[in-house]
Protein backbone atom coordinates (compact mmCIF):
# COMPACT_ATOMS: atom_id res chain seq x y z
CA UNK A 1 0.00 0.00 0.00
CA UNK A 2 2.45 2.45 1.02
CA UNK A 3 4.58 2.20 -2.42
CA UNK A 4 1.18 3.21 -4.35
CA UNK A 5 0.68 6.31 -2.35
CA UNK A 6 3.56 7.37 -2.68
CA UNK A 7 3.09 6.55 -6.70
CA UNK A 8 0.12 8.72 -6.36
CA UNK A 9 1.83 11.35 -4.78
CA UNK A 10 4.80 11.58 -6.98
CA UNK A 11 2.06 12.15 -9.94
CA UNK A 12 0.09 14.50 -8.40
CA UNK A 13 3.55 16.77 -7.23
CA UNK A 14 4.32 17.07 -10.41
CA UNK A 15 1.59 19.22 -11.17
CA UNK A 16 0.96 20.57 -7.84
CA UNK A 17 4.71 22.36 -6.23
CA UNK A 18 2.32 23.11 -3.49
CA UNK A 19 2.73 19.59 -2.59
CA UNK A 20 4.82 18.32 1.04
CA UNK A 21 6.01 15.43 2.45
CA UNK A 22 7.01 15.76 6.04
CA UNK A 23 8.73 11.51 7.63
CA UNK A 24 9.95 11.28 11.41
CA UNK A 25 12.61 9.77 10.05
CA UNK A 26 11.31 6.91 8.17
CA UNK A 27 10.45 4.90 5.04
CA UNK A 28 13.28 6.09 3.58
CA UNK A 29 13.56 3.23 1.09
CA UNK A 30 10.02 3.91 -0.22
CA UNK A 31 10.54 7.72 0.21
CA UNK A 32 13.40 7.86 -2.00
CA UNK A 33 11.46 7.97 -4.80
CA UNK A 34 9.61 11.47 -3.70
CA UNK A 35 12.63 12.77 -2.28
CA UNK A 36 14.69 12.13 -5.20
CA UNK A 37 12.26 14.00 -7.86
CA UNK A 38 11.03 16.71 -5.63
CA UNK A 39 13.68 17.75 -2.89
CA UNK A 40 12.21 20.93 -2.03
CA UNK A 41 8.95 19.34 -1.00
CA UNK A 42 10.75 16.85 1.04
CA UNK A 43 11.61 17.60 5.00
CA UNK A 44 12.63 14.93 7.30
CA UNK A 45 11.96 16.48 11.01
CA UNK A 46 13.27 13.50 12.66
CA UNK A 47 12.05 11.07 15.45
CA UNK A 48 10.05 13.39 16.63
CA UNK A 49 5.97 13.00 15.30
CA UNK A 50 4.18 15.88 17.45
CA UNK A 51 6.82 18.57 16.03
CA UNK A 52 6.14 17.16 12.64
CA UNK A 53 2.44 17.46 13.09
CA UNK A 54 3.11 20.99 13.97
CA UNK A 55 5.11 21.73 11.36
CA UNK A 56 2.68 20.67 8.86
CA UNK A 57 -0.07 22.54 10.14
CA UNK A 58 1.93 25.61 9.77
CA UNK A 59 2.81 25.03 6.61
CA UNK A 60 -1.03 24.10 5.52
CA UNK A 61 -1.33 27.78 6.82
CA UNK A 62 1.17 29.01 5.02
CA UNK A 63 -0.84 27.61 1.45
CA UNK A 64 0.57 23.59 1.57
CA UNK A 65 -0.77 20.69 1.14
CA UNK A 66 0.59 18.54 3.59
CA UNK A 67 1.50 14.61 4.29
CA UNK A 68 2.51 13.09 7.49
CA UNK A 69 3.99 10.44 7.44
CA UNK A 70 5.01 7.48 10.60
CA UNK A 71 4.05 4.28 12.12
CA UNK A 72 0.42 3.92 12.65
CA UNK A 73 0.35 4.54 16.48
CA UNK A 74 3.17 7.24 16.50
CA UNK A 75 1.26 9.81 13.92
CA UNK A 76 -1.71 9.21 15.89
CA UNK A 77 -1.30 8.21 19.71
CA UNK A 78 1.74 10.31 20.10
CA UNK A 79 0.12 13.45 18.21
CA UNK A 80 -2.94 13.63 19.14
CA UNK A 81 -3.19 16.85 20.71
CA UNK A 82 -1.10 18.28 17.80
CA UNK A 83 -3.62 17.05 15.65
CA UNK A 84 -6.45 18.46 17.77
CA UNK A 85 -5.55 21.59 18.29
CA UNK A 86 -3.34 22.28 15.44
CA UNK A 87 -5.01 20.86 12.32
CA UNK A 88 -8.62 19.64 12.91
CA UNK A 89 -9.31 22.63 14.94
CA UNK A 90 -8.43 25.08 12.05
CA UNK A 91 -9.46 22.58 9.69
CA UNK A 92 -6.44 22.23 7.83
CA UNK A 93 -4.92 20.77 4.86
CA UNK A 94 -3.11 18.27 6.23
CA UNK A 95 -3.03 14.41 5.77
CA UNK A 96 -1.87 12.12 7.99
CA UNK A 97 -0.86 8.79 6.93
CA UNK A 98 -0.71 5.81 9.19
CA UNK A 99 2.11 3.12 8.56
CA UNK A 100 1.11 -0.56 9.47
CA UNK A 101 -2.35 -0.10 11.37
CA UNK A 102 -3.16 -2.84 13.34
CA UNK A 103 -0.84 -5.55 13.88
CA UNK A 104 1.61 -5.01 11.15
CA UNK A 105 4.54 -4.34 13.25
CA UNK A 106 3.26 -7.28 15.48
CA UNK A 107 6.47 -8.43 16.22
CA UNK A 108 7.84 -4.97 17.98
CA UNK A 109 4.89 -5.07 20.81
CA UNK A 110 2.12 -3.14 21.88
CA UNK A 111 3.87 0.07 21.44
CA UNK A 112 3.99 -0.36 17.76
CA UNK A 113 0.34 -1.72 18.00
CA UNK A 114 -2.05 0.65 15.94
CA UNK A 115 -5.37 -0.87 17.30
CA UNK A 116 -6.91 2.06 18.86
CA UNK A 117 -6.11 4.86 16.49
CA UNK A 118 -9.49 4.69 14.38
CA UNK A 119 -11.31 5.74 17.19
CA UNK A 120 -8.97 8.42 17.94
CA UNK A 121 -9.11 10.34 14.89
CA UNK A 122 -13.00 9.11 14.52
CA UNK A 123 -13.57 12.01 17.31
CA UNK A 124 -12.39 14.47 15.68
CA UNK A 125 -14.31 17.39 13.69
CA UNK A 126 -13.53 18.28 9.93
CA UNK A 127 -11.40 14.34 10.43
CA UNK A 128 -12.03 12.12 7.20
CA UNK A 129 -10.63 9.03 7.76
CA UNK A 130 -9.82 6.47 4.73
CA UNK A 131 -8.82 3.06 5.94
CA UNK A 132 -7.84 1.25 2.32
CA UNK A 133 -7.78 -2.71 1.86
CA UNK A 134 -5.82 -3.07 -0.78
CA UNK A 135 -3.42 -1.70 -3.06
CA UNK A 136 -6.16 -0.34 -5.26
CA UNK A 137 -7.99 1.08 -2.72
CA UNK A 138 -5.04 3.04 -2.06
CA UNK A 139 -4.52 4.55 -4.86
CA UNK A 140 -8.50 5.76 -4.68
CA UNK A 141 -8.17 6.93 -1.55
CA UNK A 142 -4.97 8.73 -1.87
CA UNK A 143 -6.32 10.87 -5.31
CA UNK A 144 -9.53 11.74 -3.16
CA UNK A 145 -7.25 12.48 -0.16
CA UNK A 146 -4.88 15.27 -2.52
CA UNK A 147 -8.10 16.62 -3.78
CA UNK A 148 -10.11 17.61 -0.51
CA UNK A 149 -8.37 20.67 1.56
CA UNK A 150 -9.43 19.15 5.02
CA UNK A 151 -7.60 17.02 7.34
CA UNK A 152 -7.61 13.36 6.76
CA UNK A 153 -6.37 10.56 8.27
CA UNK A 154 -4.97 7.39 5.74
CA UNK A 155 -5.03 4.14 7.68
CA UNK A 156 -2.30 1.34 5.32
CA UNK A 157 -1.08 -1.67 5.82
CA UNK A 158 2.80 -2.26 6.25
CA UNK A 159 3.36 -2.70 2.60
CA UNK A 160 3.64 -5.97 0.49
CA UNK A 161 -0.23 -6.30 0.21
CA UNK A 162 -1.67 -8.27 -2.53
CA UNK A 163 -5.08 -6.86 -4.40
CA UNK A 164 -8.45 -8.01 -3.19
CA UNK A 165 -10.27 -6.15 -6.11
CA UNK A 166 -10.06 -7.83 -9.18
CA UNK A 167 -9.94 -4.62 -11.42
CA UNK A 168 -9.02 -1.00 -10.75
CA UNK A 169 -13.16 -0.28 -10.74
CA UNK A 170 -12.64 1.16 -7.47
CA UNK A 171 -10.01 3.36 -8.58
CA UNK A 172 -11.81 4.56 -11.12
CA UNK A 173 -15.23 4.97 -9.50
CA UNK A 174 -14.47 5.78 -5.80
CA UNK A 175 -16.80 8.25 -4.24
CA UNK A 176 -15.33 9.57 -0.55
CA UNK A 177 -18.28 7.65 1.97
CA UNK A 178 -18.77 4.77 -0.21
CA UNK A 179 -18.53 0.84 0.17
CA UNK A 180 -17.49 -1.40 -2.54
CA UNK A 181 -19.17 -4.82 -2.82
CA UNK A 182 -15.99 -7.62 -2.88
CA UNK A 183 -18.85 -10.59 -3.37
CA UNK A 184 -22.61 -10.70 -3.42
CA UNK A 185 -24.91 -13.55 -1.28
CA UNK A 186 -27.93 -14.14 0.52
CA UNK A 187 -26.91 -16.23 3.20
CA UNK A 188 -24.95 -13.63 5.36
CA UNK A 189 -23.40 -10.19 5.32
CA UNK A 190 -19.89 -8.95 6.47
CA UNK A 191 -18.32 -5.47 6.47
CA UNK A 192 -15.00 -4.93 6.47
CA UNK A 193 -12.32 -2.27 6.28
CA UNK A 194 -8.59 -1.80 6.33
CA UNK A 195 -5.87 -4.95 5.47
CA UNK A 196 -7.48 -7.64 7.72
CA UNK A 197 -10.41 -7.71 4.57
CA UNK A 198 -8.04 -10.38 3.23
CA UNK A 199 -9.28 -12.64 6.24
CA UNK A 200 -12.55 -11.94 5.60
CA UNK A 201 -12.07 -12.91 1.81
CA UNK A 202 -10.57 -16.30 2.77
CA UNK A 203 -13.10 -16.92 5.19
CA UNK A 204 -16.12 -16.46 2.63
CA UNK A 205 -14.55 -18.12 -0.35
CA UNK A 206 -14.47 -21.33 2.84
CA UNK A 207 -18.27 -20.69 3.13
CA UNK A 208 -18.91 -20.82 -0.21
CA UNK A 209 -17.46 -24.28 0.01
CA UNK A 210 -19.83 -25.40 2.31
CA UNK A 211 -22.57 -23.93 -0.01
CA UNK A 212 -22.92 -20.58 1.91
CA UNK A 213 -22.84 -17.74 -0.78
CA UNK A 214 -21.83 -13.97 1.43
CA UNK A 215 -21.65 -10.35 0.88
CA UNK A 216 -18.62 -9.04 1.98
CA UNK A 217 -18.37 -5.38 2.03
CA UNK A 218 -15.00 -3.20 2.05
CA UNK A 219 -15.56 -0.17 3.40
CA UNK A 220 -12.70 2.10 2.53
CA UNK A 221 -14.04 5.40 4.16
CA UNK A 222 -14.62 5.31 7.52
CA UNK A 223 -16.15 8.96 8.34
CA UNK A 224 -18.05 9.69 6.67
CA UNK A 225 -19.68 6.13 6.92
CA UNK A 226 -22.11 4.51 3.73
CA UNK A 227 -24.87 4.55 5.97
CA UNK A 228 -27.52 4.10 2.93
CA UNK A 229 -25.36 0.88 2.47
CA UNK A 230 -25.52 0.10 6.19
CA UNK A 231 -29.74 0.73 6.66
CA UNK A 232 -29.90 -1.33 3.46
CA UNK A 233 -27.89 -4.82 4.37
CA UNK A 234 -29.55 -4.35 8.14
CA UNK A 235 -32.86 -4.30 6.72
CA UNK A 236 -32.05 -7.49 4.30
CA UNK A 237 -29.77 -9.74 7.01
CA UNK A 238 -30.43 -11.26 10.08
CA UNK A 239 -26.74 -10.73 11.62
CA UNK A 240 -24.04 -8.22 10.40
CA UNK A 241 -20.45 -9.66 10.88
CA UNK A 242 -17.88 -6.50 11.29
CA UNK A 243 -14.59 -7.33 11.19
CA UNK A 244 -11.18 -4.85 11.44
CA UNK A 245 -8.25 -4.90 13.13
CA UNK A 246 -8.58 -2.43 16.26
CA UNK A 247 -10.42 -2.37 19.34
CA UNK A 248 -14.32 -3.04 19.05
CA UNK A 249 -14.81 0.10 21.42
CA UNK A 250 -15.19 3.04 19.23
CA UNK A 251 -13.56 1.72 16.18
CA UNK A 252 -15.81 1.43 12.81
CA UNK A 253 -17.95 -1.48 14.22
CA UNK A 254 -19.25 0.83 16.67
CA UNK A 255 -19.76 3.40 13.72
CA UNK A 256 -22.12 0.51 12.16
CA UNK A 257 -24.10 0.32 16.09
CA UNK A 258 -24.33 4.41 15.82
CA UNK A 259 -26.64 3.80 12.32
CA UNK A 260 -28.16 0.73 13.48
CA UNK A 261 -29.71 2.50 16.55
CA UNK A 262 -31.42 5.21 14.25
CA UNK A 263 -33.33 1.89 12.22
CA UNK A 264 -36.68 1.71 14.17
CA UNK A 265 -37.84 -1.16 11.96
CA UNK A 266 -36.89 -4.43 12.93
CA UNK A 267 -33.26 -5.01 11.91
CA UNK A 268 -29.88 -7.23 11.51
CA UNK A 269 -27.93 -7.70 15.26
CA UNK A 270 -24.21 -6.85 15.15
CA UNK A 271 -21.42 -9.44 15.43
CA UNK A 272 -18.16 -7.92 16.48
CA UNK A 273 -14.54 -9.35 15.62
CA UNK A 274 -12.04 -7.33 16.83
CA UNK A 275 -9.79 -6.09 20.15
CA UNK A 276 -11.56 -7.14 23.18
CA UNK A 277 -10.96 -4.22 25.52
CA UNK A 278 -7.45 -5.65 26.10
CA UNK A 279 -3.94 -4.97 25.31
CA UNK A 280 -1.61 -7.09 23.10
CA UNK A 281 0.55 -8.72 25.27
CA UNK A 282 1.97 -11.52 22.44
CA UNK A 283 4.59 -10.40 19.94
CA UNK A 284 5.00 -12.44 17.01
CA UNK A 285 4.09 -11.86 12.73
CA UNK A 286 0.74 -10.19 11.72
CA UNK A 287 -1.25 -14.12 10.69
CA UNK A 288 -0.33 -14.94 14.15
CA UNK A 289 -1.34 -12.15 16.50
CA UNK A 290 -5.03 -11.74 14.51
CA UNK A 291 -5.09 -16.09 15.12
CA UNK A 292 -4.35 -15.29 18.97
CA UNK A 293 -6.81 -12.45 19.35
CA UNK A 294 -9.31 -14.47 17.32
CA UNK A 295 -9.45 -12.06 14.40
CA UNK A 296 -8.57 -14.11 11.17
CA UNK A 297 -10.83 -16.29 8.85
CA UNK A 298 -11.50 -19.49 10.95
CA UNK A 299 -12.56 -16.93 13.67
CA UNK A 300 -14.92 -15.28 11.20
CA UNK A 301 -16.41 -18.48 9.49
CA UNK A 302 -17.00 -19.62 13.58
CA UNK A 303 -18.94 -16.41 14.30
CA UNK A 304 -20.90 -17.26 10.93
CA UNK A 305 -21.90 -20.64 11.66
CA UNK A 306 -22.71 -19.89 15.10
CA UNK A 307 -25.25 -17.19 14.61
CA UNK A 308 -27.12 -18.28 11.18
CA UNK A 309 -30.72 -19.92 11.05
Amino acid sequence: MRNNLVEIICQESQKNKDIIFVTADLGFNVLNAFYEKFPDQFINVGIAEQNMTSVAAGLSLEGKKVFTYSIGSFSTLRCLEQIRNDICYHNLDVKIVALAAGFAYGALGMSHHATEDIACMKVLPNMTIFSPCDPIETRAVTRAAIQMKSPCYIRLGRGGEKNIHENNEVELNFVVGKAFPLSLGNDGCIFSTGAITSEAQIAVKELRKKGYHLSLYSFPTIKPLDEDLVKQCALIYDFIIVVEEHQINGGFASSIADVLSNIYEKHATLKRIGMKDQYTSLVGDTNYLRQQYKMDAKEIIRVYMENKI
